[in-house]
């Protein structure tokens, strides 16, 4: 390749400079470590400062016991579409269970939704309302549950359980609640 292609060359302080990068990064495949490893052992005018290495060792999947191993990732919730929220909201379709989180703190409430949308995944429940409540009109950390939820509905925990969440109607709550879908058991 020409250096009209390729552009210029690194002057002698990035190179050294790219060299110590290179060095530093942590490889994404063994045979990364040694494409690196090779282009870094040459020669630096002006060695840099050695980085600190971590003695962990990685750890492969394969390798951690099978009650630790990460089950594959199910997609991140969505929401429901018009048809099924106009369904729930006119009682056409079942809610088969519900949760109130009123007064509880964000801890109780957190376990509470686990074990709750557990619990309804594991006997076939299909819909459920979440009811956080809509908070108190003054200042501060009002609504925190209200704001929170939607949150934790969409962490990796919980994506085995939902497969989307939306605001309830008025007649099941409105800003103050949400319908969530359960996923099905595998």
């Amino acid at each position: 390749m020409s250096d009209a292609k390729r552009g210029r060359s690194l002057t002698k302080d990035e190179d050294a400079l790219w060299r110590g990068v290179a060095r530093s990064v942590k490889p994404l495949r063994p045979r990364i470590v040694k494409r690196v490893a090779e282009t870094a052992a040459a020669p630096v005018a002006g060695k840099p400062k050695p980085i600190a290495k971590s003695n962990a060792k990685p750890v492969s999947l394969q390798a951690l016991p099978r009650s630790v191993a990460v089950p594959p990732s199910a997609p991140p919730p969505t929401t429901l579409d018009r048809k099924t929220k106009k369904k729930l909201a006119r009682g056409r379709e079942d809610i088969d269970a519900r949760l109130d989180l009123h007064g509880m703190t964000q801890a109780e409430a957190h376990a509470a939704l686990s074990h709750f949308l557990h619990r309804v995944q594991a006997s076939g429940g299909k819909f459920v309302i979440v009811v956080t409540g809509k908070g108190g009109r003054g200042e501060g950390e009002r609504g925190v549950l209200r704001r929170q939820v939607p949150l934790w509905l969409k962490l990796p925990e919980f994506r085995g359980l939902v497969v989307g969440f939306e605001t309830a109607h008025i007649g099941h709550g409105g800003e103050g609640a949400l319908y969530v879908r359960v996923r099905r058991a595998r």
